[in-house]
């Protein structure tokens, strides 16, 4: 299977989306579904393997990941993408991590999301991208700040951490905005 990926400076984003996943979860080995997904114990591969399972789509909402690799190496050092999308609506919530420390405060993630961004308006013809945010996870309210997200409230008790239910700040970012950025 060819992946579409896209080039940025210092990465390569390789699009996964339904199919790819279907193909990878059924042709892949586990040491090779692992590595693919960057996926380094095998817990967090189970966990993975249950997510899918359980199914990627749903009526009127599907997914879009880019995985990031280091350009230099191909190694996948984490992604970004639209986890839920809302076809009827145009609207996606978009989400993204770094999962090698090694790679955190390089600006990559800015260097990614703006290739995911336009990708986003452009090839999925979204109006709309919406994150949600823990209120103390400032570098991430930072780089959405910075692509022109807007806040538009606190969502209280919207997700549970480690049991115990923390708000969420939800920014958005409509198409004429990132147009005009």
């Amino acid at each position: 299977m060819t992946f579409f990926t896209i080039e940025t400076e210092r990465l390569l984003l390789r699009k996964i989306d339904l199919e790819a996943y279907q193909y990878i979860y059924e042709h892949f080995s586990e040491k090779e579904l692992s590595e693919f997904l960057g996926i380094n114990t095998p817990e967090k591969l189970q966990k993975e393997k249950e997510k899918f399972k359980k199914g990627i789509t749903t009526y009127n909402k599907s997914m879009l990941l880019f995985q990031l690799l280091d350009k230099k190496n191909n190694k996948v050092i984490g992604g970004c993408g639209y986890h839920t999308w809302y076809l009827d609506h145009a609207r996606a919530e978009i989400g993204y991590a770094l999962t090698d420390d090694n790679f955190k405060r390089m600006g990559l993630m800015s260097e990614a999301l703006q290739s995911v961004l336009d990708y986003g308006f452009d090839k999925m013809q979204l109006h709309r991208v919406e994150a949600f945010i823990s209120p103390t996870n400032n570098a991430s309210i930072q780089l959405v700040k910075k692509f022109g997200f807007v806040k538009e409230g606190v969502m209280r008790q919207h997700y549970q951490k480690e049991g115990q239910f923390e708000n969420s700040e939800i920014y958005s970012l409509l198409k004429e905005e990132h147009q005009k950025r």
